[in-house]
């Protein structure tokens, strides 16, 4: 996993729609929750609707949610930007959901899975990168426990005093080469 304290990589993304978006955009934020996602993944479809209930209850604290989809849509086309839209559209994202289409971002963030959590503070150094909670889609119901906990600690000033499980989901689908070197 990457380094806590490592700063967040900057990106310009755009959303099927062709509207360009950047880090920059969260500049009054205090607090980012980036999500690298996808729409055919089953960890993300169990925990979707739940992940958008906790960023718009975040957002009315402050935090600037940005989802990010890196698989290859030659390979899966069910993730590729017209079903994005569709996906945000059903499940009530009020965030940007983003493409990236080359997957420099998922590798320049160390990307690992879909979905992967990251949360960045008013430095944009990384404070949280772990689980949503210890749900699977065959074992239990999402509630975004570890995710909160992260943010709730994040925004009250403190230390995030939760284990920072791994992300566990989908592997990225990489691009023929684009695969990161382990």
């Amino acid at each position: 996993m990457v380094e806590l304290g490592t700063s967040a990589p900057p990106f310009t993304l755009q959303d099927p729609a062709g509207r360009s978006h950047s880090l920059d955009d969260a500049s009054a934020s205090p607090v980012v929750l980036i999500a690298f996602i996808s729409n055919h993944c089953p960890f993300v479809k169990h925990l979707a609707n739940e992940f958008a209930s906790v960023s718009k209850e975040y957002a009315s604290r402050g935090v600037a949610t940005f989802a990010i989809m890196p698989n290859d849509v030659e390979e899966y086309p069910e993730d590729a930007p017209p079903r994005m839209t569709e996906e945000a559209r059903e499940r009530n994202y009020d965030f940007p959901y983003l493409f990236d289409a080359d997957q420099r971002i998922a590798q320049a963030y160390q990307a690992t899975c879909t979905p992967d959590f990251f949360v960045y503070g008013p430095d944009r150094t990384l404070l949280y990168r772990g689980q949503f909670d210890d749900s699977r889609p065959n074992a239990g119901s999402a509630n975004g426990k570890d995710l909160r906990d992260a943010l709730d600690d994040i925004l009250a000033d403190r230390p995030v005093t939760g284990p920072q499980k791994p992300s566990l989901g989908c592997n990225i689908k990489w691009k023929a080469g684009n695969a990161p070197s382990t």
